[in-house]
């Protein structure tokens, strides 16, 4: 099994021509659109058309990935990922804070794949009383079953946001005051910085990292201090230690 299909596991799947169809005219949450090699043209085009004006990512699949991912169905070649929870916009995890009258407090993940990881990132971030939760809609784990597993309960909480390009998001949320501190090896000590403001913390890929333009976006690089023999830590247990650094500053 490729690491590629054990990520999209889990995902609620709505399979064949007029199953799909009525998904979207319903105005579901749909993580995306799969359509077999070839089948972009004749009566799967209109499909696709209203996934394009929707902003639903659409994806070519292999017809074998197709029949894995449900379950050897008649799929026709066409399905959607419906996703467990619906997201929101940036606008409404800035909205919650201003509600609560604090100071934003942000986690952004770059890349994060694992949906183990970004359920148990979310699960975290509700318990440190993080206003929301923001994702690319590419290369990034979507609000799957598996997601919400490992959130346990949390995601029903939790505003995540998808957005397009981290980079820019970053940008605005500079705009609107908030300090971006992105999450990386070589960076400063994550226990000088005061996280008394309103902020936002960048986790990156699993593998490589936080990417090397949002790095540069960002208003400063923190690290955790690496005192054993290897040089990194789960990305899940990177952010549960930095999402309580806030929230000793804020108790301070």
């Amino acid at each position: 099994m490729s690491v590629e299909i054990e990520k999209e596991q889990g995902n609620n799947v709505i399979a064949g021509r007029n199953p799909v169809t009525e998904a979207i005219k319903s105005g579901r949450e749909i993580d995306r659109l799969l359509v077999a090699h070839g089948m972009s043209e004749g009566w799967a085009a209109p499909i696709i058309a209203k996934c394009s004006q929707r902003g639903i990512l659409i994806k070519e699949v292999s017809p074998q990935k197709l029949d894995y991912l449900t379950g050897g169905a008649n799929h026709q070649g066409i399905a959607v990922m419906i996703a467990t929870q619906k997201y929101y916009e940036v606008a409404d995890i800035l909205a919650l804070a201003e509600e609560r009258g604090e100071k934003p407090f942000i986690i952004i993940c770059d890349e994060i794949e694992d949906p183990h990881n970004l359920g148990a990132i979310i699960r975290t971030a509700e318990a440190a009383g993080a206003h929301g939760i923001i994702i690319p809609k590419r290369r990034s784990a979507s609000l799957n079953v598996t997601v919400a597993k490992s959130a346990s309960g949390a995601l029903e909480y939790m505003r995540v946001a998808r957005v397009t390009n981290i980079s820019a998001e970053i940008e605005a949320l500079k705009e609107k005051g908030v300090w971006v501190f992105g999450a990386d090896m070589d960076g400063e000590d994550y226990t000088k910085t005061d996280f008394d403001i309103p902020c936002a913390i960048v986790i990156g890929n699993e593998g490589k990292g936080i990417g090397r333009l949002v790095a540069k976006k960002c208003d400063g690089i923190i690290s955790l201090p690496m005192l054993g023999k290897i040089n990194s830590l789960n990305a899940s247990v990177a952010a549960g230690i930095l999402m309580y650094a806030v929230v000793r500053s804020r108790s301070k």
